[in-house]
């Protein structure tokens, strides 16, 4: 059974995005190049994400991807994307667009991911459903040094200490890296 990672950046206060749904704070951190360069090794451990469909809009808008497919960076894992709206696809790209229960999803994002691990790229709300099914082994967040008066928040779920340990924290340029097991709550 693969392991789902919840690997992503936050603020100080704990949010993903600002209220709308940028990242610009993230990307106005001075050493944010070197923080991201340990981030090719755990994507080769990827065998299948899942995103929300904001986050998805997010990288389209990001990326230009309607008009430039070719710089979608997933192509060799299945991306799952979760949303009751029709979105636009990317050629080429293996995208799966599903509704519904995380729990609905499982057996096909295990096949789909096969030895490697399950990254949910975000956002909050999704991470949290799946905290919720029990299908949320491990969160990665890279800290970093902004802080923002509202916006999207890291995980709207309550975990308590009992089912947090920490396995590791390091200075990543000006991020701190924070890895943490999550046992389920069931």
């Amino acid at each position: 059974m693969p392991r789902v990672v919840y690997n992503t950046a936050t603020t100080l206060n704990g949010f993903l995005a600002d209220d709308q749904d940028s990242l610009s704070w993230l990307f106005a951190v001075s050493g944010a190049a070197e923080a991201e360069s340990d981030f090719a090794g755990f994507l080769a451990g990827v065998g299948a994400l899942v995103m929300g469909s904001t986050t998805y809009e997010w990288i389209l808008r990001h990326d230009d991807l309607t008009e430039n497919p070719e710089k979608w960076g997933y192509r060799d894992v299945a991306a799952f994307v979760l949303s009751t709206r029709s979105l636009p696809e990317i050629p080429g790209a293996d995208i799966r667009f599903r509704a519904g229960d995380v729990g609905a999803l499982w057996d096909e994002l295990c096949a789909a991911a096969g030895e490697r691990d399950v990254w949910l790229v975000g956002g909050g709300d999704l991470v949290g459903q799946f905290a919720d099914a029990g299908h949320l082994d491990q969160i990665r967040v890279s800290v970093a040094p902004v802080t923002l008066t509202s916006g999207k928040p890291l995980l709207p779920r309550r975990l308590e200490s009992d089912r947090l340990t920490l396995e590791s924290a390091r200075a990543s340029g000006q991020f701190a890296e924070l890895v943490y097991s999550v046992r389920s709550g069931a």
